[in-house]
């Protein structure tokens, strides 16, 4: 069945739903974007997503020609017009056409897409299983050089270590920082249990603080597990009781087996199990 999408000021078929082949977005990746959730017909942290959207164009001089309060309305209005209550939205922002070369200031018309869709990243066994992740060789990019905070359009980092998980038979990999400190998984946040408590690296190892990481942090200290960030190393992940990664899209999944390593039991522990509850009971709350 065709997709309707948002495309600047009104719902288009998808066959309609076209962008120019100067706009920045596509020839340099100059653009931002957001994934959300909708669960039940509710769209999960909306405002949050919108806050990390508005901040990362105002990180890049990107003008959003839209109020908040339109985005969150295109954004139900899309989902509506697909039928969707459990879904996956994108949401984009390019920086517009214009000319050859880089100069944004030569750019007009930015585009507000977005795009409804199901999902299911991963297969059920994996999340009742675990899952088996490799070190990718691809190091994560130097926040000096470019801010993991800003979710560009540009996720080519990302990709070449997706890519080296995929070719090592693994669907997920990890990636370090320059300093050979864990920062993150290709599209997930990544969470140890060590004695009991919750461990995961601060935004200063080079990672894009998540939406659902926030959420599992404060549902973590609410179950009364301390939860805290703190740098970690492999050698943390190789020994740690439990590990998960979160992610709007994977939600809550357990990590079992890391570099050939197997994370305590080899299966998924209690803590990720019972956060892995009260994430679901709040996005169906």
């Amino acid at each position: 069945m065709p997709r309707i999408i948002f495309m600047n000021d009104r719902l288009v078929p998808e066959a309609e739903a076209r962008v120019s082949v100067f706009d920045h977005g596509l020839l340099y990746g100059d653009g931002v974007f957001e994934g959300l959730r909708s669960y039940a017909g509710k769209v999960f942290r909306l405002d949050a997503h919108l806050d990390r959207l508005w901040a990362s164009a105002r990180a890049i001089c990107l003008e959003i020609p839209l109020s908040k309060a339109a985005v969150a309305q295109a954004v139900n209005d899309t989902l509506a017009a697909n039928k969707l209550s459990d879904g996956y939205v994108r949401l984009v922002v390019t920086r517009g056409a214009g000319s050859l070369g880089l100069d944004p200031n030569r750019t007009r018309n930015p585009q507000v897409i977005v795009i409804a869709d199901t999902i299911s990243l991963y297969p059920r066994e994996y999340y009742e299983q675990g899952l088996a992740i490799v070190t990718a060789a691809t190091q994560r990019v130097q926040s000096a050089a470019l801010s993991p905070r800003i979710k560009s359009l540009n996720y080519l980092n990302n990709i070449l270590a997706k890519l080296e998980g995929l070719r090592a038979g693994c669907v997920e990999a990890l990636m370090l920082n320059h300093k050979g400190e864990v920062a993150e998984c290709t599209g997930d946040n990544v969470f140890v249990v060590r004695s009991g408590s919750l461990l995961t690296p601060p935004p200063d190892a080079g990672i894009l603080e998540g939406i659902t990481r926030n959420a599992v942090m404060e549902l973590a200290r609410g179950e009364g597990i301390d939860c805290r960030e703190a740098t970690l190393t492999r050698h943390d992940l190789y020994t740690a009781d439990e590990c998960f990664l979160t992610g709007t899209a994977a939600e809550v999944i357990p990590v079992v087996d890391i570099d050939g390593r197997t994370i305590g039991p080899g299966t998924p522990g209690p803590i990720t199990q019972r956060l892995t509850t009260a994430f679901h009971a709040l996005v169906r709350a």
